[in-house]
């Protein structure tokens, strides 16, 4: 890829801005260099009934890209001893979800690689207002309340064999997680990511009580609808998504992570090392990041009902580009002209 100038970024900016307008999209892009903004702007109502717009500094859901806290809270374990990548994660869940095979081990389930059945399985063919969750949403407001959800699905594959991306796996990994530090996850994600990273804005907020800066999830793109996703999704977010937080809190996690500010910057760097090549996604994967099929991007991506968002870092340049929306669809035709741009600049 060609070195990047500032002259290529506002290209790139004004053709995010354009397709943003263009869609009428409903969220918020941001364009930096190692935190010195390019572009920001933002778009839509926050909520709509009551005429609040968003703004460059709402606070905005994750979906699965809030995946790579879980992921950093989990080294964090692994670095002060009370986890290994090799361990079983049996011996932690003892009886509970006796589906999953005894050899699955905390790095097949960051990697995606665990092969166990999934409570939200995204090959599962179904419509954005689905009621998708087998136990009543207010119910998953904690950790252990996710047991039930996630329980009595079968392991489809033998663990190490293939890469599947799972969410369930991820709920795994903060139930095993909250057990063997005796920290309930949330915590847990605040004291070892959130706080080293300075993330002031960033958090896991029940979505039936949201402050006045936070976004409601829209399930439709039309403006006119005011149906939120807050029957559709976990109360509060857990291991596999669910944090709120702004565009300029995503730039700022970005650069605390290359500067080792939440793990040592080689432990960062073996999580962005390529475990696995997707190819039906054109990317890599590591453990809880998304990267480039070819180049030095590093991408988080999350896809939800009432939320979508797409995040890319790139180390050399530090150069951040993020879109985000509080509509199930908003984020992916600014995010089709990033990836087109990419494509260009190669």
């Amino acid at each position: 890829m060609k070195t990047v100038t500032h002259g290529d970024l506002d290209v790139l900016s004004s053709a995010l801005d354009d397709r943003a307008r263009a869609d009428a999209m409903s969220g918020a892009i941001s364009v930096d260099v190692d935190g010195t903004p390019v572009f920001r702007r933002a778009y839509g109502r926050a909520d709509r009934a009551h005429g609040i717009d968003n703004t460059v500094d709402t606070r905005f859901a994750m979906a699965s890209a809030s995946k790579a806290f879980t992921a950093l809270a989990v080294m964090s374990l692994v670095g002060d001893g009370t986890l290994r990548l090799d361990t079983p994660v049996r011996g932690i869940l003892n009886e509970d979800l006796p589906s999953i095979d005894d050899a699955v081990t905390v790095e097949h389930l960051l990697s995606h690689t665990s092969g166990i059945g999934d409570y939200l399985d995204e090959d599962d063919d179904g419509s954005v207002d689905d009621y998708v969750l087998s136990v009543p949403v207010h119910e998953l407001a904690t950790t252990e309340g996710f047991v039930r959800a996630i329980d009595g699905h079968p392991q489809k594959s033998a663990p190490g064999e293939r890469f599947a991306y799972n969410n369930g796996g991820y709920v795994v990994l903060a139930i095993i997680a909250e057990r063997a530090s005796g920290v309930p996850f949330h915590d847990l994600v605040r004291d070892r990511v959130f706080t080293p990273a300075g993330l002031a804005a960033t958090g896991f907020l029940r979505t039936d009580e949201l402050p006045g800066d936070a976004a409601l999830g829209y399930l439709f793109e039309d403006p006119s609808s005011l149906r939120t996703n807050v029957l559709h999704l976990p109360v509060r977010g857990n291991g596999d998504g669910g944090a709120f937080t702004t565009v300029g809190d995503v730039s700022t996690f970005w650069r605390a992570l290359a500067d080792g500010a939440v793990l040592p910057a080689s432990v960062v760097e073996d999580m962005w090392r390529s475990r696995r090549d997707v190819e039906s996604e054109g990317l890599r994967y590591g453990l809880g990041f998304w990267l480039d099929q070819a180049g030095p991007g590093i991408v988080l991506e999350g896809y939800d009902a009432g939320v979508s968002i797409r995040t890319r870092f790139d180390p050399d340049s530090r150069t951040t580009v993020t879109v985000v929306s509080n509509t199930s669809e908003g984020a992916w035709g600014p995010a089709r002209v990033l990836r087109e741009w990419l494509r260009d600049t190669d």
